[in-house]
């Protein structure tokens, strides 16, 4: 019996795997935190499918999502990165992740996790939704415009409102699983 999945990723192997396996599900870990959060500042105007095909890339670029190592990148490694034909080579995204990597170590040094700082918005809970299709799902809500708001005014950049919801969605801040795809009640079970 084929298994009912969220609308938004039928019809493509990758992308139901990326939701069997990882989207909503509740993200603890700093390092897969920052992952989630570039791969998203790297979606913006873009689908979340052309990000997925090119992860491995991207990966292997920014050396393996590794904060610490962003955060030192310099001029001739950004240079290295817009030539990269495997990633979405945007000089202001680019840029952009130095800076995130950075602001991100700050958050680390203030809060003692990225986890605890960004979890904090939701008093270490998803958020519970009962969506009967993907289409009900916001872009923005009131609190991933806090959020952002709060991000940028930590430095970060490519952090908008919609760009912290869909973040939210993919660590498991919110469980957007339609009420009927088998993976709604697993992740609100944890």
């Amino acid at each position: 019996m084929e298994k009912h999945r969220c609308g938004w990723c039928k019809g493509d192997a990758l992308y139901e795997e990326y939701h069997d396996t990882e989207w909503g599900v509740p993200l603890k870990d700093d390092a897969s935190l920052f992952e989630f959060l570039i791969l998203e500042t790297f979606q913006a105007g873009l689908s979340w499918i052309t990000i997925l095909r090119k992860r491995e890339n991207f990966r292997k670029a920014f050396d393996n999502f590794d904060y610490q190592k962003i955060a030192l990148y310099q001029e001739d490694k950004i240079s290295d990165l817009l030539q990269d034909a495997g990633i979405v080579r945007n000089k202001l995204k680019v840029r952009a992740t130095v800076t995130n990597a950075q602001a991100f170590i700050q958050i680390q040094q203030e809060f003692g996790s990225f986890s605890n700082y960004i979890w904090g918005f939701v008093d270490g809970k998803p958020i519970q939704n009962n969506l009967t299709s993907h289409k009900e799902a916001p872009a923005t809500t009131p609190l991933s415009d806090t959020i952002s708001k709060d991000l940028k005014k930590r430095g970060f950049k490519f952090v908008g409102s919609t760009v912290i919801y869909a973040h939210m969605q993919a660590t498991g801040m919110v469980n957007d699983h339609e009420i009927h795809c088998f993976r709604h009640k697993e992740v609100s079970l944890g």
